[in-house]
């Protein structure tokens, strides 16, 4: 089986062969480094100066590629850790998704915005954050997330042909697992742009989770738990697209719904997904629906305390036992 970080890699290799107008540029991407998490490893040997190692400037390095975007071209982006794309909030939010819309007709504006997220890494509060929250809402604007389910070269052709920015967030532990893997107990469709993942035969679930690509596992093991410790069917939903929030199938008959977000409380990508919910599924719902999110608290580094700050299997888990209590 082919590891996450293997299979981005890939697809950036197929994209930028098949696409010559295609560029990357980020902080350390050309060889021999290939970037921080090795995502963008053998590309500057194969394309050359369409591959750019850049300064130390993340404000210039969205400057530019939404530069690279509006001049004809399509433009990749890396930022080497998500936190650090605040630097870049008013080049992608006040130039690049503006510009698809303020000069009196439609623009395309092909670029994409590689964010790697995530902490369970020790990398202490400023380099382990999930900051899609702040992205949402924001005109011209998409957001995605690399799922083990997706097909990473599909994701990167359908946010280029958006013609809109997009911010495409992917995981740091993730990149270390497997594509396609649920373990020996689940398995998984695709139905357009959201993964299922179910117990076969196991009939209607007690509850429906709702998370992205990075909690994938974590909330596997919590369903595993659920399943095994308290005879509690649930089943997991994960779509690719985080905003605009997709339409998530299968919810008319969940007796409950359970949105798990790893970005700390308040104006999150879990409220957003319950508030497109709400008004489906009122009159079917037989509980409020439940939020996990990240501890309201910055993210130590200490691997025992950070433990307790980010989501993990255990508050999924007690979370719907409470729930469905």
């Amino acid at each position: 089986m082919t590891r996450v970080s293997e299979h981005i890699n890939q697809a950036l290799h197929d994209l930028m062969e098949s696409d010559p107008s295609v560029h990357l540029l980020g902080e350390d991407v050309c060889d021999p480094y290939g970037g921080a998490f090795k995502v963008t490893r053998g590309l500057s040997s194969r394309f050359g100066s369409r591959v750019r190692s850049t300064p130390l400037s993340e404000g210039a390095i969205a400057g530019v590629g939404a530069g690279l975007a509006l001049a004809g071209d399509k433009a990749i982006v890396e930022i080497m850790f998500a936190d650090f794309v605040a630097l870049a909030f008013d080049q992608i939010t006040n130039f690049a998704a503006k510009s698809t819309a303020m000069y009196g007709r439609p623009v395309p504006v092909p670029l994409v915005v590689r964010c790697p997220t995530g902490g369970n890494r020790g990398y202490g509060p400023t380099h382990s954050q999930n900051p899609q929250k702040h992205f949402i809402g924001v005109p011209g604007l998409s957001l995605f997330e690399m799922t083990p389910f997706h097909d990473a070269g599909d994701l990167l052709t359908r946010m280029f042909d958006l013609g809109r920015p997009c911010l495409f967030f992917e995981d740091k532990v993730l990149y270390t697992r497997q594509m396609h893997d649920t373990g020996d107990l689940f398995r998984f469709e695709v139905a357009g742009d959201v993964a299922r993942v179910y117990v076969d035969g196991a009939g209607p679930p007690d509850c429906t989770l709702v998370t992205h690509g990075g909690l994938v596992h974590r909330t596997l093991d919590a369903m595993r738990a659920l399943l095994l410790e308290d005879e509690l069917v649930c089943e997991l939903l994960v779509p690719a697209q985080l905003y605009p929030v997709p339409h998530l199938p299968g919810l008319e008959d969940a007796p409950h719904v359970c949105v798990v977000d790893d970005g700390t409380e308040g104006g999150t990508w879990a409220a957003e997904v319950a508030t497109a919910l709400y008004p489906r599924l009122w009159g079917r719902l037989r509980r409020p629906i439940t939020l996990v999110n990240s501890a309201d608290s910055v993210i130590p580094a200490a691997p025992h305390l950070e433990r307790e700050v980010l989501v993990q299997a255990g508050r999924i888990r007690a979370a719907v036992r409470e729930a469905l209590s």
